[in-house]
């Protein structure tokens, strides 16, 4: 199953034959650590003559594992909050940081997602700046809400997304949906429109709809826009989670570990700001 995460969007295919991107590179891998040359590509659906690399454990540093990607993610998600704090504390006196953190995470992002072989550093360097980006946006949110009589905004998007990532995981571990092709198919309709849609708010923002929100400050048409952001945030981990699942058992070499953790992250960032601006937006209400 292939995610729509632009940033696992590697992992497109399957395993059987030992076929794929991931696949040869890991037996590349191998060959170089052996001192062999690897053996010459079989056919789609032949059985490579050296299987050597097959054998291999996560122990010799091959093979991602599950427990690859929770180490991965749980670094990031520790320089996103120690920098987030760096970024609330900031931001007040030195507004522009949060412009600089938004463009830079931006241009990161792309070429973390695009790069064909990881790179462990760039993808920590995003994490700081998403999270002096997400420190220096939530401290705004915040005041706005404040402003309105609305206190606990922060916690409540925090309390929000890691609730949300903990019921995907266990509706997607308990297969209560099945995340298959046509899921796939529409996830894609439903983020394609979504995207139009924002980037009409943009435009409608420009001109003042919605009080400086665009679409999003429309009334009840605001909160159900931020609904359903939300939603399609939460669902698109259930593709990164069977993204992940598939990567693993295609065997990918274990520097992989970081670009998967660096898609979840993505879509982490994604789904706080939206429980955030929801939150916010119905604090005015």
């Amino acid at each position: 199953m292939q995610s729509n995460n632009p940033v696992l969007t590697r992992y497109e295919k399957a395993a059987s034959g030992g076929s794929g991107f991931a696949y040869e590179e890991g037996r590349q891998a191998y060959a170089q650590a052996s001192g062999t040359a690897p053996a010459a590509t079989a056919p789609a659906g032949t059985p490579p003559a050296d299987t050597s690399f097959e054998v291999m454990t996560a122990g010799a540093g091959l093979r991602v594992t599950l427990a690859d990607v929770i180490v991965k993610g749980a670094i990031l998600f520790a320089i996103t909050v120690a920098f987030a704090v760096v970024g609330w504390n900031v931001w007040p006196s030195a507004p522009w940081i949060l412009m600089v953190a938004a463009l830079g995470g931006l241009g990161l992002g792309l070429v973390n997602a695009l790069k064909k072989q990881v790179s462990p550093p760039l993808v920590m360097l995003y994490a700081v700046l998403q999270g002096l980006f997400l420190g220096g946006i939530s401290n705004w949110y915040n005041a706005y809400a404040q402003g309105n009589g609305y206190n606990g905004l922060v916690l409540q998007a925090v309390l929000g997304t890691m609730t949300a990532f903990g019921v995907m995981l266990l509706i997607y571990g308990t297969g209560l949906i099945k995340v298959n092709g046509k899921f796939a198919r529409i996830m894609m309709v439903a983020l394609i429109s979504y995207l139009v849609i924002g980037l009409a708010s943009v435009v409608g923002a420009i001109f003042g709809v919605g009080g400086g929100w665009g679409f999003y400050g429309v009334g009840g048409l605001g909160l159900l826009l931020c609904a359903i952001g939300v939603l399609l945030a939460s669902f698109t981990l259930m593709l990164d989670f069977e993204a992940i699942k598939q990567g693993i058992a295609m065997g990918l070499p274990e520097r992989e570990s970081w670009r998967m953790a660096f898609g979840l992250l993505v879509t982490l960032i994604w789904l706080y700001l939206e429980i955030l601006r929801f939150l916010a937006i119905f604090s005015r209400n």
